[in-house]
């Protein structure tokens, strides 16, 4: 099926779907009708019933779109539960072992969740190395599941990095870690839509656990899924009710997940047609900055089969990348830099430092991430306004950093 492109926002050209993308209106509408619909899926009566029912075939909607069993879809209310869930769940249901194994350049869901960990839990997490494309090291991995094996309570990775792209072997992190018995939790939520899932098979190269969200696909924001391995055991977060495999309790949230399946189902449908002609705007996207900018640096693997294929991420020297956010978002372009930025401080991305960039190169950072809505028409648009955004850019130069109060 060819998958409609809904306008974003009249004159504004959006290339930042990575953070997030239009709803489907097939989605939007699926929502509003399954809205009207009363009934708790957990009471007994007709009502509960039919909601148990739309509720049970939304999970086998998704559960295809990721390759799984509709028992191993648990519901949740976003991609950031589902990875406190998987990293948290698992670290407790494997005490006493204490070590969490994560590459470099993770997301913030995963960042700050580790970091809780250490802090409140007594977890000893040991960041693995990138290599300069922000692809994780196998050799790595594999010395630190071997300097002690015994007290691994986790590894959790990327299944495609969020801000450069780059595909993660996950199946052969997966190998590595089955040797030991080692549980593997990935973070989905930026390749979900995008390339294609099988939890299946990665089950049986050792993955327990993935994590997806509905609204990077066209879904509603507020709801995710965590796939969870029928042999995987995680400690709930969240207790009371039972719901859901006692993985995760409280009434679910039927309209939200029947709106999922219909963006998972509609996206997976377009996925390989879709995944081809985003990939040629990509290639354009790159191949015009390069021209436009030739100082610009492309970032993530060079190699167009080793990224995502909506992503394009540069650094520009010399320069912010907030301030070229800023004038292309006065141009009428809406992109990302793909880095935090703390009270009005830029802050240099995490991903390119871990991917061995300086502090001055990591803060010239650009994402230009594209979706079923972007056109040609939007990349001439972007490449049009980068040329002056970039001047303006460079001759402002990079910020003055106040030191930390």
């Amino acid at each position: 099926m060819t998958v409609q492109r809904d306008k974003v926002h009249q004159g504004q050209v959006y290339l930042d779907h990575a953070a997030t993308t239009p709803m489907l209106s097939a989605a939007i509408e699926a929502y509003a009708d399954a809205m009207r619909v009363v009934g708790n899926p957990a009471s007994i009566h007709s009502h509960g019933q039919n909601a148990k029912r739309m509720l049970e075939e939304a999970r086998e909607h998704v559960a295809r779109s990721v390759g799984c069993d509709p028992i191993e879809v648990v519901f949740t209310g976003g991609g950031t539960e589902a990875i406190n869930l998987a990293i948290k769940g698992l670290f407790w249901a494997r005490a006493p072992r204490t070590r969490i194994l994560a590459p470099g350049g993770e997301h913030h869901a995963t960042l700050d969740t580790v970091e809780w960990l250490e802090r409140h839990e007594g977890a000893v997490v040991e960041w693995l190395p990138l290599d300069a494309l922000g692809r994780v090291d196998l050799a790595a991995v594999d010395r630190a599941i071997s300097a002690n094996p015994a007290d691994i309570a986790l590894i959790t990775m990327l299944a495609a990095n969020n801000e450069v792209g780059t595909l993660q072997p996950v199946a052969q992190v997966a190998a590595l870690a089955a040797a030991h018995g080692i549980p593997v939790h990935v973070d989905a939520v930026s390749a979900y839509g995008h390339v294609p899932i099988d939890f299946g098979a990665l089950g049986r190269a050792g993955v327990s656990a993935l994590s997806v969200s509905a609204h990077k696909i066209g879904g509603p924001v507020g709801i995710g899924a965590l796939v969870l391995s029928r042999r995987a055991t995680v400690v709930p977060l969240i207790h009371g009710g039972g719901q859901q495999r006692q993985v995760r309790s409280g009434t679910q949230d039927v309209a939200a997940a029947v709106s999922f399946a219909v963006a998972a189902s509609a996206i997976v449908a377009d996925l390989p047609g879709e995944g081809a002609r985003l990939a040629a705007l990509r290639d354009r996207v790159i191949a015009g900055v390069r021209a436009a900018v030739p100082e610009a640096v492309l970032n993530g693997d060079p190699d167009p089969a080793g990224r995502l294929p909506g992503n394009a991420h540069f650094t520009f020297p010399g320069c912010e990348g907030d301030s070229l956010l800023f004038l292309l978002d006065a141009a009428g372009v809406s992109v990302s830099t793909g880095s935090a930025c703390q009270a009005g401080i830029p802050e240099p991305s995490h991903v390119l430092r871990a991917m061995g960039r300086s502090e001055p190169e990591a803060r010239g950072a650009l994402r230009i991430t594209l979706g079923r809505t972007s056109t040609d028409a939007d990349v001439d648009a972007f490449l049009r306004a980068l040329p002056a955004a970039w001047a303006q850019a460079a001759r402002a130069g990079l910020a003055d950093r106040e030191p930390a109060r």
